[in-house]
């Protein structure tokens, strides 16, 4: 077994897996940014992140927002993995709702070692992906590289793969569920009717069941091409 690395403390964890969220995301790491993803005060993130770059996890540019080190970029992963895991083995061993698990594991992940987390992926035959289809780290700090947009910005006419959705809001989760927006999903967009409106797809592909969504839902669910290849004359389709 190998030993956990030094403790951080929970305040410190909370801002690296934050920080690391928000650039996964494409979003800036901005004080405003964070403070909003933590609920705290910006005064409060202004005296944090001096900390956090004392310590040589982050990096702190005027109008630039935070950038994670190459340490704080693999302090975060962990922290990540340990989440990810935790809603996984949640999921599959414990029968709990893919809306419920990312409050329960935010309660974990704090105290779980990362033999445990190990212990817990080598049951799970190391999964890649968490419920919600965000990308699993490696122990060694690893992560798989997409290339992903939002559905909010997808283009008329083309067909895509949902790849993963924002996991902290339960009750947009039920509403995804309900509506069949799962990862792996198919959805053929048709388009706005109003610019800056809500956004109609098709889901399951071209024949599937019409959806409309609002410019903020849309903004909450990552996708990515449908990617076609011929099969013996015949096109078909890659899964992401």
């Amino acid at each position: 077994m190998t030993p956990d690395p030094p403790a951080l403390s929970r305040s410190v964890e909370d801002y690296l897996k934050a920080i690391y969220s928000l650039t996964e995301r494409g979003e800036s790491a901005s004080t405003s940014n964070i403070a909003q993803a933590l609920d705290v005060q910006p005064a409060s993130v202004s005296g944090m992140v001096k900390r956090l770059a004392e310590s040589g996890w982050v990096e702190h540019l005027p109008y630039r927002g935070v950038t994670l080190t190459p340490d704080g970029t693999l302090q975060a992963l962990r922290i990540v993995r340990r989440h990810r895991v935790l809603e996984t083995y949640l999921a599959r061993r414990l029968g709990y709702s893919w809306d419920d698990v990312h409050a329960e594991a935010e309660r974990l992940e704090h105290a779980a070692s990362d033999d445990l987390i190990d212990r817990m992926a080598d049951a799970l035959e190391h999964p890649q992906h968490d419920p919600h289809g965000a990308p699993i780290p490696t122990r060694s700090g690893e992560i798989e590289v997409r290339h992903q947009g939002v559905l909010a910005d997808a283009e008329p006419g083309s067909r895509v793969w949902i790849l993963s959705v924002r996991d902290d809001d339960p009750e947009r989760l039920r509403t995804l569920a309900a509506r069949g927006l799962l990862p792996g999903v198919c959805l053929a967009v048709e388009g706005r009717p109003v610019a800056g409106g809500p956004l109609s797809v098709r889901v399951g592909g071209p024949d599937g069941e019409p959806q409309t969504l609002g410019p903020h839902l849309a903004s909450q669910i990552w996708i990515a091409p449908v990617e076609p290849v011929e099969r013996d004359g015949e096109e078909d389709e890659v899964d992401p």
